[in-house]
């Protein structure tokens, strides 16, 4: 892979062979960010887990303490008192039958689904389309509620899923790089507590193999894995 000059000079700031503190990391990140708009900061976690195994997925959600920096774009499946209450809660969209319709029509401009559980009925024709783009509502996301309204509030507010790819990492966002060192720090370790917390029982030796966090445009950075959520940092 080739990059630019920038990336190129960024990287100069890097250690390629040591392993950072998170705070270490999330200040280099900052210093490493060029681009001339305000980039998102993601960490990528691989796990010493084995994603083809059932007893060995780790897939949840969590509400991050400074959201995401993203405006996010919410779709509710959800009908009577339920839609009226999920458009009070501020969704961008509600809809039943009518709004399955017009996804499979080819309108995809929303970042999370929130379904009532009486609709995935009419949801799980979705699956094709809505699998492969994450955006499948799931009981374990928390999505699939009869509470839509706190599901709103909730994206709104930052909420973010995590779950395993077929490589054994999980990639999420956790801000901005205009958030700040303190702010990105206590994200990330909301982020990491909630999957060290997550660990399955099936699991053997080192759960955390490694950690990398890295702005959009910029190199990453290696945090020490064994250093890793709020115990570390006490």
């Amino acid at each position: 892979m080739k990059h630019g000059k920038k990336f190129i000079e960024s990287a100069k700031l890097i250690d390629r062979a040591n392993l950072y503190t998170t705070a270490e990391a999330l200040e280099l990140v900052q210093k490493t960010a060029t681009a001339k708009f305000d980039e998102t900061v993601e960490a990528h976690v691989r796990l010493g887990v084995d994603s083809r195994h059932a007893d060995q997925q780790v897939r949840g959600a969590v509400v991050l303490p400074n959201g995401t920096g993203k405006d996010v774009r919410v779709a509710v499946f959800a009908k009577g008192d339920l839609a009226k209450a999920a458009e009070e809660a501020g969704a961008d969209v509600v809809g039943d039958a009518d709004l399955v319709q017009k996804i499979q029509g080819g309108w995809m401009e929303f970042d999370v689904a929130v379904a009532s559980p009486d609709m995935m009925g009419f949801v799980g024709r979705l699956g094709k389309i809505l699998g492969p783009r994450g955006l499948m509502p799931s009981p374990k996301a928390g999505t699939v509620t009869p509470d839509v309204a706190k599901a709103v509030k909730e994206a709104k507010a930052g909420k973010i899923e995590y779950r395993l790819d077929k490589t054994n990492i999980i990639h999420c966002p956790i801000g901005k790089v205009s958030f700040g060192t303190d702010k990105l720090l206590e994200n990330f370790n909301t982020l990491l507590d909630a999957i060290i917390k997550a660990k399955p029982e099936a699991a053997k030796g080192q759960y955390i193999k490694s950690c990398t966090v890295a702005s959009t445009m910029g190199p990453g950075v290696k945090i020490n894995p064994n250093k890793v959520g709020s115990a570390a940092a006490e």
